[in-house]
């Protein structure tokens, strides 16, 4: 291990060899790209989001609307689609139909 000394001589050396313009070149080409890579993230995620929210309203159209119960395996579903779409950063719109999709009796009503 060199001293501090050593490293910035050896900082230096590689400052004289591709030049501050170049170091500089080199930090906003790289803020450039991690600015990119989030903005697509954030599209990703949202889009993600966005599928999400159509499942759980497709699911409560479904079965709230028309059928007036889900099955046991349908609400797993549905609680499923919920934890991922929470995990997301969700903004609270779809609590309503969680809430009542959850409430919502196993069992088919009789006729």
């Amino acid at each position: 291990m060199g001293t501090l000394k050593d490293i910035l001589s050896i900082i230096g050396l590689i400052l004289g060899f591709i030049g501050i313009p170049s170091l500089s070149g080199i930090i906003v080409w790289i803020v450039k790209e991690k600015k990119k890579t989030a903005a697509k993230q954030n599209a990703e995620s949202l889009g993600l989001q966005a599928l999400l929210r159509s499942q759980m309203i497709n699911y409560y159209n479904t079965w709230y609307v028309n059928e007036g119960y889900a099955p046991i395996w349908v609400q797993d579903s549905f609680e499923n689609v919920w934890v991922q779409y929470e995990a997301l950063g969700a903004n609270g719109v779809m609590d309503k139909i969680h809430r009542e999709f959850m409430s919502l009796p196993t069992d088919q009503p009789h006729k």
